[in-house]
């Protein structure tokens, strides 16, 4: 059997520690992580010197696992690719010195891969669950996750043009932190969106920062709304979990509330940038979009314009290492290489202005 180009992935810029092995940037041989959710939990946040330790302790028991499921030969990889970042130092690290490990020793070119990257080329993913349907360029992308938000246009690959960022807090961290105002467990997303299917009235509405015409994005100032109504609701007791708790269905009802506010503020400004720069392709990516309300609230305004919607399985939308081995058949291909001086770029941008 003839084989096409395959990447070895690593991924481990938070709290993920995952390695897949992808062939011509499309088909997942393997696709393994190991998650750190129950181990953060405790605190309500990711601790990063935890994450750090974690992903050594984790990182040669998923690549056994990667390679064994793969059922492939050394041979048959063409390069070794890490995530330099964005992300956590200490994570980035790990990894990528693992990786550079693996290609010296195994005398394969090395790839860095910026982290919103792959999530955006999850999008170009397809395995036994989803037929493959290719985005179309001229593209607007919405990469929403618990550290970053914002919008691109895409007109070709690679090519990515910033339309819009958050100027303060991102979603992912305002579900969090709303999550545990409400006694929620951690990850507050996934608990928030199971709350609130338990909403029986569904009048609790908190504002919406718009921001005029921009296609920035706010979320500071509905958590802060957020956290005076759950003061407010528990009689002016406190705002942390434990302190004069709210009833399940009053939680179910708060939670609603902060999510369609998300949500609407999401789905509106894409849809609107996707007119402006006429796309014929919207994607949504990052560990948000595995948002159950989100993908369906998008789907629909999409259709309603015309525009088909292309999102990953749940999975593939939280941090996994197939995401970052799409991204890098394109990096590859486009000649991008590193060296064994590879250091990790917690704060790296992927588009401006």
């Amino acid at each position: 059997m003839t084989r096409g180009r395959l990447i070895l992935a690593v991924e481990s810029s938070c709290d993920e520690t995952g390695i897949a092995l992808v062939e011509d940037g499309r088909r997942i041989l393997s696709n393994v992580v190991a998650s750190q959710v129950a181990m953060h939990a405790a605190s309500g946040g990711i601790v990063p010197e935890v994450a750090a330790r974690a992903h050594l302790r984790w990182i040669v028991p998923v690549l056994d696992e990667a390679w064994s499921s793969a059922g492939v030969a050394w041979d048959d990889v063409a390069a070794v690719a890490v995530t330099q970042g964005p992300g956590l130092a200490g994570s980035l690290l790990v990894g990528i010195n693992f990786a550079k490990t693996l290609a010296y020793v195994h005398r394969k070119p090395l790839v860095p891969v910026n982290h919103l990257e792959g999530h955006l080329y999850a999008a170009w993913l397809a395995d036994e669950t989803r037929e493959l349907r290719e985005p179309l360029f001229p593209l607007v992308a919405l990469i929403v996750s618990g550290g970053h938000t914002f919008l691109v246009e895409m007109r070709d690959h690679l090519q990515y043009r910033l339309l819009g960022e958050t100027v303060d807090d991102a979603a992912g961290e305002a579900f969090d932190k709303v999550g545990r105002l409400l006694g929620l467990p951690y990850p507050g997303g996934p608990a928030i969106m199971q709350a609130a299917a338990g909403a029986v009235r569904k009048d609790v509405v908190f504002p919406r920062a718009w921001l005029g015409d921009s296609f920035d994005f706010s979320f500071s100032g509905l958590k802060t709304a957020a956290r005076r109504t759950i003061a407010a609701e528990r009689g002016g007791q406190g705002t942390e979990a434990g302190e004069a708790q709210l009833t399940q269905d009053r939680v179910a009802e708060l939670a609603h509330g902060f999510q369609e506010s998300v949500v609407d503020v999401l789905v509106t400004k894409t849809v609107r940038a996707a007119r402006a720069v006429g796309a014929r392709s919207i994607v949504l990516g990052g560990g948000v979009a595995a948002n159950r309300v989100l993908r369906d609230r998008l789907a629909e305004a999409a259709r309603a314009d015309g525009i088909p919607l292309v999102v990953p399985r749940p999975a593939l939308c939280t941090d996994n290492g197939a995401m970052i081995g799409a991204a890098a058949a394109r990096r590859f291909e486009a000649g991008a290489r590193a060296g064994l001086d590879l250091d990790a770029r917690p704060s790296l941008p992927l588009a401006r202005r």
